[in-house]
C-alpha cells in the first residue's frame, strides 16, 4: 500500500535514525550539510525535479555536482508549488569527504557561482549523519501576502495576490484563529485521496498583519497539506467580502470536503518564510 508523507513522517520520528530505509545511507566518509535556501518561484517549475520544466532542486543539485561530482540528489523540507517563493528552504546533501575541500562557510558563496541570480543559498551548516530535512522538521512557517488596493502594485506583482476590493480585516482576524489548534483540514486540501488520518494537522500560528494596503498571513504549522495555505487564504479572502463569516469555519472543517472551502488562491502570493527544527543532541553524530 502506498504511505503518504504524514504517515512516513510519524514513521521516522519512531524508528532509530541510523537504520531508517528512508534516509540514504550515510557514513564516516561522508558529511551532511543543511541548506538554508531563498528563491523566486516565477520562472521554476516548483522546487521537486522532474521530467518536464526547470525546477529549483534541479538547478542547485546541477551547481552542487559541479563542486561534488558524486552528489546525486538533495533532500528538501517541503515541495512548494510552480510559483510559490521561499527565503527560508531548508535541504540536506550528503557529501564524500574526499570530495570536500573547503570549509562549511564557504560552501553558499561556492554554490551561489553556480546558480541563478533568482535562487541562492542563504547558509549553510553540518548536521548529524542521521539528520533529514523533512522528517525532522519541527514546523514550518509560510507568509502570504496580498495587495489590497484599487490600484496594482508593479513592484510587488511577483509576490503578491492584487485584490482591488476592500477587505474587512477584523472579520478576517477573527476567522483565521478558526484554523488555530489541531483540526482534520481535509476541506483545504487540493488533493482529496489522502487517508483519514492522513489529513490532521495542527496549526499553531494563523495571524494577519497589515501595513497599509500590504496585508499579511502568517501561517505556522507541523505540516501542510497539498495547498492547504492557498485554501486558508481563499478562504479568508472571502470572509473579507462578506461572503463567509468567522462562525462557518467550523463547519468548514466539519464537512472535510473541498467546496465547501474558499477558493485556492495564487500561488505567486505564498513564500515558504522558514523551517523550524530543534537542537541537535549531543549524542548525535557528526
Amino acid at each position: 500500500m502506498k504511505t503518504s508523507g504524514r504517515t512516513r513522517k510519524r514513521i521516522a520520528s519512531t524508528t532509530n535514525p541510523q537504520h531508517d530505509p528512508r534516509r540514504e545511507s550515510s557514513d564516516q566518509n561522508s558529511i551532511k550539510l543543511k541548506l538554508t535556501i531563498a528563491y523566486d518561484g516565477t520562472n521554476h517549475q516548483g522546487w521537486q525535479a522532474q521530467k518536464n520544466g526547470v525546477t529549483i532542486q534541479q538547478r542547485i543539485e546541477e551547481a552542487l555536482q559541479s563542486l561534488f561530482p558524486s552528489v546525486a540528489r538533495i533532500h528538501g523540507s517541503s515541495r512548494t508549488d510552480t510559483g510559490v517563493h521561499a527565503l527560508g528552504m531548508a535541504a540536506h546533501v550528503t557529501i564524500p569527504k574526499s570530495e570536500f575541500h573547503m570549509t562549511v562557510r564557504k560552501v553558499p558563496l561556492a554554490l551561489n557561482a553556480f546558480l541563478p541570480d533568482d535562487i541562492r543559498i542563504i547558509n549553510a551548516s553540518r548536521v548529524p549523519i542521521g539528520f533529514h530535512a523533512r522528517f525532522d522538521c519541527q514546523r514550518k512557517q509560510y507568509r502570504y501576502q496580498i495587495w489590497n488596493h484599487r490600484t496594482a502594485n508593479p513592484l510587488l506583482r511577483s509576490f503578491t495576490w492584487h485584490v482591488p476590493v476592500k477587505l474587512d480585516l477584523d472579520r478576517m482576524r477573527q476567522a483565521a484563529q478558526g484554523f488555530v489548534g489541531k483540526h482534520d483540514f481535509r476541506s483545504l486540501a487540493a488533493n482529496q485521496d489522502y487517508e483519514s488520518e492522513d489529513t490532521v494537522r495542527t496549526l499553531f500560528r494563523c495571524d494577519l498583519q497589515a501595513s497599509g494596503s500590504l496585508i499579511t498571513i502568517i501561517m505556522e504549522g507541523d505540516g501542510f497539506l497539498y495547498k492547504m495555505c492557498r485554501a486558508i487564504v481563499g478562504t479568508l479572502h472571502q470572509v473579507g467580502r462578506g461572503k463567509k463569516s468567522a462562525e462557518d469555519i467550523p463547519q468548514i472543517l466539519n464537512q472535510r470536503a473541498r467546496q465547501y472551502a474558499g477558493m485556492t488562491a495564487p500561488a505567486h502570493g505564498l513564500t515558504l518564510y522558514r523551517v523550524l527544527y530543534s537542537p541537535p543532541k549531543q549524542r548525535d553524530r557528526f
